[in-house]
């Protein structure tokens, strides 16, 4: 085999490399992506929150418990669809309203309580339990929704 054949034909690999490569590249599914297969659930940010219970007995006997969230702050991408899922772990039933807008419903132990959200407006929302709302209430339990 002469020098020349040799050369193109390592050119010519290297050229077919690249191609498979930039195709590879192009059409690949980048990381951030996600690959489900419904639909729906492709244009949702999906948070998942719990109901939570602190307690404990102070120095003189004193029985205190809190409420909370958790987590207590959730970030939530502004202008896009979220299914933000809260199931009821400790306490019997949680009422809530999200402040700044109509939405309100209740969390029961045991089940999940499943909203479909979408914040048009950047700030923060509170998500507070109407039951728990101050601390002679056993709270506040109230959780930060932070649109940006």
């Amino acid at each position: 085999m002469t020098f020349m054949v040799v050369r193109k034909k390592w050119l010519v690999l290297g050229i077919v490399c690249i191609i498979i490569a930039t195709g590879l590249y192009f059409f690949s599914p980048s990381p951030t992506e996600t690959t489900m297969s419904n639909q729906a659930e492709q244009n949702e940010f999906e948070i998942n929150l719990v109901t939570g219970e602190f307690k404990t007995t102070t120095e003189d006997g004193k029985e205190i418990e809190a409420y909370r969230w958790d987590p207590g702050t959730i970030f939530v991408p502004k202008g896009e669809k979220v299914k933000l899922s809260i199931f009821g772990v400790n306490g019997k039933e949680h009422p809530f309203i999200i402040e700044g807008t109509d939405v309100s419903g209740t969390v029961q132990k045991g089940k999940e309580t499943v909203l479909h959200l979408q914040f048009e407006k950047e700030g923060v929302y509170r998500l507070i339990c109407t039951t728990h709302a101050t601390i002679a209430d056993n709270g506040p339990m109230i959780g930060y929704i932070v649109v940006q």
